[in-house]
């Protein structure tokens, strides 16, 4: 499911900014992208969209490691994930229908600070196919185009 957020209503309510789109270095796969980033006084949302992979009968499965979190781009703080909205935990797994399926989902963090131009959201520092994404720029961009045509 996802939500539907106007920036317009939610702005006046705890909400700093919402981010639409915003760009990162260094993405985990061209599978994934993040839609939106909300900044409150509370917490942090970063919002994602994932498509499933054509590479697998019914495009696979998704899960997301426990211990994820955000941090400002350069530096050792982490901000660990406060809740995580339409993906399971590991060991569980949202195991897709079909190649090309669309989900959306969302995790929340502690706020960040206003000041912070960049960050990075990692689900494990590990190498492997986490979900681990470098120098998000907390900025406006268009949106990116998510493929699923050429797999390799």
């Amino acid at each position: 499911m996802k939500a539907n957020f106007n920036k317009e209503t939610l702005l006046g309510k705890g909400v700093h900014e919402v981010y639409e789109f915003p760009i990162s270095e260094i993405t985990p796969n061209k599978h994934m992208g993040i839609e939106r980033i909300i900044t409150h006084e509370n917490y942090t949302q970063v919002d994602f969209v994932y498509i499933a992979s054509k590479k697998y009968l019914n495009g696979g499965w998704i899960q997301l490691h426990q211990d994820c979190f955000l941090r400002p781009s350069g530096t050792e703080i982490e901000y660990k994930m406060i809740e995580a909205i339409a993906i399971p935990i590991a060991p569980s797994k949202l195991h897709f229908n079909a190649p090309g399926q669309v989900h959306h989902y969302s995790l929340l963090f502690p706020a960040i600070p206003k000041d912070i131009e960049y960050i990075d959201v990692i689900e494990k520092k590990e190498k492997g196919t986490f979900f681990n994404f470098y120098s998000v720029a907390l900025q406006h961009h268009e949106p990116t185009e998510i493929r699923t045509i050429h797999e390799n």
